[in-house]
């Protein structure tokens, strides 16, 4: 049996309606701002806004996902699984450029307050409830996917947040059907959708919808990284079981000493406490009470026994599904959705001061990490001056002619897609390309490169290539023989 501590008003009124959209629609503004400031001064924090480019190119057309940033004839559905980006197609034909797919996270990431919002303020009240939503639509986990650009986590943050936002109403079967696309964003997000299905046949009392909902889950898990994965990958194996920790081999002690090394390794650095301690604050405290936090066991799990550093922090895009999580934990405590906490006994509601409390506590850590976070650069009147090196890029961009081939570092990848058949400079194996575009005042891979015409050729030996451009750093290298 469920109970109602906190009884959600039956009748929305207009202010119920209307500020959930307005919250999401200020964080849309703020985020879409920023992505779009992003992309006019030329920042690439990663190569992965140039394969999803060309990802969403290939769907624009119908095509499967060659992306040959990854490799030549590489599937991009052999890397991770994320079919649900075939949704990225139509964007694109109607505006053929990578800020479309940052404008596109922006948005949805934006829309992701709405259900969150309407939920609080359905249970705490219009000023307290407004306030947590909020605090959830500029959270620094949100705040840090949009500074890493474009992942597939941007279609799973909604569908997650209305998922929970059902699970507070108590509508457990419209909270199953909103949790399962999340499968078809990425393949480790079976398990957080099986750890859903868990609390709500456990802990809910919602026996039917948690089996159906964790078989889901579990099933998918199984049939894309068995199966799917494997069948796609030019490698015939799913490529990140090496960054589970030690990739190394052996046998008896060596094989143990990894494993033993790796379990210890979940535990360091103090980086992880970090991230740990503000997902805590993020639930406003009390909200670990609440069986929902199960749900963030999956991707910490594989984010601290990973052996990639990026993985173990707030500042990239790997929390942003948690922190809906996070606000609905402490709201069910509020809610007494969830039947019984963490150890089976009926799990007490909180209400009161500890609400205020907790809204108090996620509002205060949202303020002070925007504080020190990628957002605050929106208030420095330079940086809407754009890149003094904008002009140079153009320039180099339009040396490159339409349907060429070109290798690039991975500062104008995804400015190069639209244009040409984009393979990246750090890659073995591409073919000799037509031009060579690197970014000489930035690192290339592994190193420093002054000379576009000397890498080429020193890449692809019987091959010669002359410096066609060279301005504000940027070099454009083309193939003579």
């Amino acid at each position: 049996m469920t109970r109602a501590a906190v009884p959600a008003r039956t009748r929305a009124g207009l202010g119920d309606r209307v500020v959930p959209w307005l919250v999401a629609a200020a964080a849309a503004a703020v985020y879409v701002t920023f992505a779009v400031t992003q992309w006019r001064l030329l920042e690439s924090p990663s190569w992965d806004l140039g394969i999803f480019t060309q990802l969403a190119q290939a769907y624009s057309r119908l095509d499967a996902p060659i992306v040959t940033i990854k490799g030549e004839g590489f599937n991009l559905l052999g890397d991770h699984f994320h079919p649900l980006l075939v949704l990225l197609g139509p964007l694109y034909r109607l505006h053929p450029s990578g800020v479309t797919l940052l404008v596109a996270q922006a948005v949805l990431i934006g829309l992701s307050a709405v259900p969150v919002t309407a939920a609080a303020r359905e249970l705490l009240g219009s000023l307290r409830g407004t306030l947590l939503g909020v605090a959830y639509a500029l959270c620094w986990g949100l705040q840090g996917a949009i500074a890493a650009q474009f992942h597939e986590i941007a279609f799973a943050v909604p569908l997650l947040a209305a998922s929970l936002a059902a699970y507070l109403r108590g509508r457990w079967w419209s909270c199953a059907v909103w949790a399962a696309p999340l499968v078809f964003v990425k393949e480790d997000l079976g398990l957080t959708v099986a750890a859903l299905g868990l609390v709500l046949w456990l802990r809910a009392g919602q026996r039917r919808a948690g089996a159906v909902l964790a078989a889901w889950g579990v099933g998918w898990v199984v049939l894309a990284i068995g199966v799917i994965l494997p069948a796609l990958n030019p490698g015939g194996t799913w490529d990140y079981y090496g960054r589970l920790g030690s990739s190394g081999g052996g046998d008896g002690a060596a094989a143990l000493s990894d494993v033993v090394a790796v379990l210890l390794g979940f535990f360091v650095p103090a980086e992880k406490y970090a991230t740990v301690g503000l997902l805590v604050l993020a639930a406003g405290v009390v909200g670990m009470r609440s069986p929902l936090v199960w749900l963030w066991v999956p991707t910490l799990a594989w984010r601290f026994l990973g052996n990639v550093e990026y993985y173990w922090g707030w500042e990239w895009h790997y929390s942003a599904i948690l922190m809906p999580v996070a606000v609905a934990a402490f709201l069910d405590v509020l809610a007494g959705r969830t039947g019984r906490g963490h150890t089976g006994r009926p799990l007490a509601p909180v209400h009161g001061r500890w609400a205020t409390a907790g809204v108090a506590v996620a509002t205060a850590t949202t303020l002070v990490m925007t504080l020190t976070g990628p957002m605050m650069r929106l208030t420095d009147p330079a940086t809407y001056e754009g890149s003094p090196r904008a002009e140079g890029a153009r320039a180099a961009i339009a040396a490159v002619e339409d349907g060429s081939r070109v290798e690039a570092d991975i500062y104008l990848l995804a400015y190069l897609v639209p244009r040409a058949q984009v393979y990246w400079v750090g890659n073995t194996g591409n073919p000799p390309p037509d031009h060579v575009v690197l970014d000489t005042t930035r690192r290339t891979w592994p190193e420093l490169v002054d000379d576009a015409a000397a890498l080429a050729e020193d890449r692809h030996p019987g091959t010669d290539y002359e410096l066609e451009f060279d301005a504000d750093g940027y070099q454009v290298a083309t193939r003579v023989r």
